[in-house]
């Protein structure tokens, strides 16, 4: 049975940082697509960070290129999101999640591809 549990999520000032943990269960972090999703008030999960499984290749959203940084260890069979530079529209529910297949590239953020889903770290930045 997948399981995803994150962790790492809490508040801080604009221009901190946070480390998002996701620990996986039930299958390998290298097997899967695996990635981290945003969720704002009122809205859907949206992408933020999304890492290839065949290539090993990360992919980030715009707004968060340069600030956040998506990996993997395979020894503890957890993802991770090293997130700095923190501002104000970062705030959200940030979920880990797994695809059961391969992704093309041009679709790796998608949330339609994602079955498997953690139950969420709340992330506020505000001053």
């Amino acid at each position: 049975q997948v399981q995803l549990v994150e962790s790492g999520g809490g508040s801080v000032q604009p221009g901190g940082s946070l480390r998002l943990s996701c620990q996986a269960a039930g299958f390998t972090v290298d097997e899967y697509p695996v990635g981290w999703f945003r969720r704002e008030p009122g809205k859907e999960p949206e992408g933020v960070s999304c890492l290839s499984n065949t290539d090993g290749s990360p992919h980030y959203d715009d707004s968060v290129k340069g600030r956040f940084t998506i990996s993997r260890d395979s020894t503890k069979n957890a993802v991770f999101l090293q997130m700095n530079s923190l501002n104000v529209e970062d705030t959200g529910v940030y979920f880990c999640a797994a695809a059961p297949a391969t992704i093309s590239a041009q679709y790796m953020c998608m949330r339609a591809h994602y079955g498997y889903w953690g139950q969420g770290t709340q992330v506020t930045v505000s001053s």
